[in-house]
């Protein structure tokens, strides 16, 4: 176990709760999966000026490789911080990582296929 706070009782309490108010890893949610979660953690890092032992709502929920991932890419990582994508691809072969370029490539893609009036451009054939 890691250092103050979590080395504490009153984090496990507090863990154990919001395990219970929130069961499933909102990173996989944020991809379309649905996945237990196991690991709790602050919104504001500590070491950011987040306080030790917030409310609910400055806590998250995360599976452990959802966590490494958001650890990885957040304040806490220092010089091993990463802006790559994360890894993976659904079954029709788009990235699972909603903040992967080529997501961000498809929503603008989207956009342009719409007339300044919202609709759909489209091609009619006359035969």
């Amino acid at each position: 176990m890691a250092d103050y706070p979590y080395n504490t009782a009153r984090w496990q309490r507090l863990r154990i709760a919001h395990l219970r108010l929130s069961p499933l890893c909102i990173g996989c949610a944020a991809m379309s999966i649905v996945r237990p979660a196991n690991t709790v953690d602050h919104t504001r890092a500590i070491s950011a000026g987040g306080p030790a032992f917030p409310g609910h709502d400055g806590l998250a929920s995360y599976c452990a490789a959802c966590h490494s991932a958001k650890t990885a890419r957040g304040t806490e990582a220092g010089a091993a911080k990463t802006q790559r994508p994360r890894k993976g691809c659904d079954v029709n072969g788009n990235p699972l990582d909603p903040a992967h370029p080529w997501n961000a490539e498809k929503s603008l893609r989207a956009e342009g296929s719409r007339t300044e009036h919202g609709h759909e451009n489209s091609i009619s054939l006359i035969g």
